[in-house]
């Protein structure tokens, strides 16, 4: 999907500074996708530790209190 956005100048050039990719709209949509990665796992994780899911049944209390 194409869009346009506004973004600083500086916030682009740090972009793509740091994701080393030199087109601005990959380095945007590398951004927005590792972002997204990162919130669904954190999500993930709160769900996991609150034993929402039957595979992992252990809350994050019994999962630390676990002998490793």
């Amino acid at each position: 999907m194409k869009f346009t956005v506004d973004l600083e100048d500086r916030t682009v050039a740090d972009l793509m500074r740091l994701t080393g990719i030199t087109k601005k709209g990959p380095a945007v949509a590398r951004a927005v996708t590792e972002y997204l990665k990162r919130e669904m796992n954190k999500e993930f994780a709160t769900r996991v530790m609150e034993g929402e899911f039957e595979d992992y049944p252990m809350t994050n209390d019994e999962i630390e209190g676990v002998d490793r």
